[in-house]
């Protein structure tokens, strides 16, 4: 390029006054912008290639890790009478220390002596369950004197009709017996008569034989006579011995009865004594019940229930507790959209309120004032604002969070992702698409797969 200071008319003419001509020539300015573009190029680009770490914003608050250490009321088990605190607002409670006194306002329990006349009716009836069972006790040695008796008995008379039966049979031997002397006689007296008539024997021989056939016919009318007795003699027997049956079943079924009877009583009186003792322990309990207990170890942050002489329902409300030494964690609430990205063990960094911090999404290492914590749960439903819970704990290999944090603080959380180029996150922003959904660990595995 020619140089101006080798015009022979600029040596001549002066260009001083023509801007619009000085402004094309070339100078050490433009040199400087035109390096400093190119390094801005250069730098761009390189930036535009360096790691960015995906993430995703919610909102949310500080926590109790566990259910039973979160802020918790205290009801009333039963209706009553506020007639004495025994705390006030910020003061901090063990468990098991009294809070309120109430008195009762049911007339079912206005008697002073309620407890001890519950008593007396609780062991009256017990004394009538042992009364009962003593008399059971009575019944059954009286079936078991039945039993004997009645065995005794009926071997007596198995005995006796043994014995009738053996007579029957000693009589109706005696009787054949006498039948068979009165066929002899009468063949006997035919002959004398015969011989008689013959002339062969005399009168007073014939008249002996009358006579002994008179004595034969008396035997055997005698002998058929015993033996109805003695069959009548059986007959009886065996009705003694089926009365006796009869009579001791009937005493045995009526003593078993009368037995069943008490049983039934004690029972009644045993299962009375229950109910009773199962009221005794119902008003023992309720009067316990009066005296309002802290159900743990914590701080009162607020009456519910104010005043002296004031009546509350069962159930009501009484105070607000907060529990003392509890694990702190913070509920995040993210969108529909962001919750397939979230995992257990992810990582989240928080913004604590009240604790200044300097924060680069992108760069978390770079971040300052912030607090490290790991999912460890994740509704599976959504809540009343239409987003899905997350709870985080503090990440035990992260600075501990402060000592200062309460529950109910707000947290501004920060879950962490992959790591992109910033290409990438730019392209995917303008985009709209989502993060990425695997982790770098799951793609290193996937790629090991493949």
């Amino acid at each position: 390029m020619l140089d101006i200071s080798e015009n022979k008319i600029g040596d001549k003419v002066s260009i001083k006054h023509y801007k619009s001509y000085g402004m094309t020539m070339p100078s050490n300015e433009s040199r400087k912008r035109v390096k400093i573009m190119v390094w801005f190029l250069v730098g761009t680009i390189l930036f535009m290639f360096l790691p960015w770490t995906q993430n995703v914003r919610s909102k949310g608050f500080v926590t109790a890790l566990r259910p039973e250490q979160r802020p918790q009321t205290v009801h009333s088990i039963i209706a009553g009478r506020i007639e004495q605190w025994y705390v006030s607002e910020g003061d901090f409670v063990q468990r098991g220390d009294t809070v309120l006194l109430i008195s009762e306002i049911k007339d079912d329990f206005f008697d002073p002596l309620l407890l001890e006349r519950t008593r007396l009716q609780v062991d009256a009836k017990l004394q009538s369950a042992f009364s009962y069972a003593e008399k059971v006790k009575a019944q059954e040695i009286q079936m078991e004197a039945l039993t004997a008796n009645k065995g005794l008995r009926i071997e007596q008379a198995t005995n006796r009709l043994r014995m009738a039966e053996l007579k029957v049979k000693s009589d109706s031997i005696r009787f054949e017996q006498a039948k068979v002397n009165f066929d002899v006689g009468v063949e006997q007296l035919k002959r004398a008569e015969s011989l008689f008539e013959d002339g062969l024997r005399s009168l007073t021989d014939l008249e002996t034989r009358k006579l002994r056939f008179q004595e034969v016919q008396a035997g055997l009318i005698a002998a058929e006579n015993n033996l109805l007795s003695s069959q009548n003699e059986l007959l009886a027997a065996q009705i003694e011995l089926n009365a006796i049956e009869n009579d001791f079943r009937d005493r045995i079924a009526k003593t078993r009865s009368e037995m069943f009877s008490a049983m039934s009583s004690q029972f009644d009186a045993e299962a009375s004594a229950t109910k009773l003792e199962n009221q005794f322990s119902n008003f023992e309990m309720r009067s316990g019940f009066r005296y309002v207990l802290a159900p743990q170890d914590g701080y009162i942050t607020r009456a519910i229930q104010v005043g002296i002489g004031e009546t509350i329902k069962e159930g009501a409300e009484i105070i607000s507790i907060l529990p003392a030494n509890a694990q702190l964690a913070v509920e995040m609430f993210v969108e529909p959209v962001d919750f397939p990205l979230m995992r257990i063990g992810n990582k989240v960094r928080f913004i604590f309120d009240g604790w200044p911090a300097i924060v680069f999404s992108g760069w978390p290492q770079f971040s300052n004032g912030t607090f490290g914590g790991i999912i460890v749960a994740i509704d599976n439903f959504t809540g009343d604002n239409n987003k899905y819970r997350v709870l985080v704990i503090e990440d035990p290999e992260e600075d501990p969070w402060p000592d200062a944090l309460r529950i109910g603080s707000g947290a501004d959380g920060i879950a962490l992702f992959n790591d992109v180029p910033v290409w990438y996150e730019i392209w995917r922003q303008l985009n709209g698409f989502p993060a990425d959904y695997y982790t770098a660990d799951e793609k290193r595995a996937n790629k090991k797969k493949s």
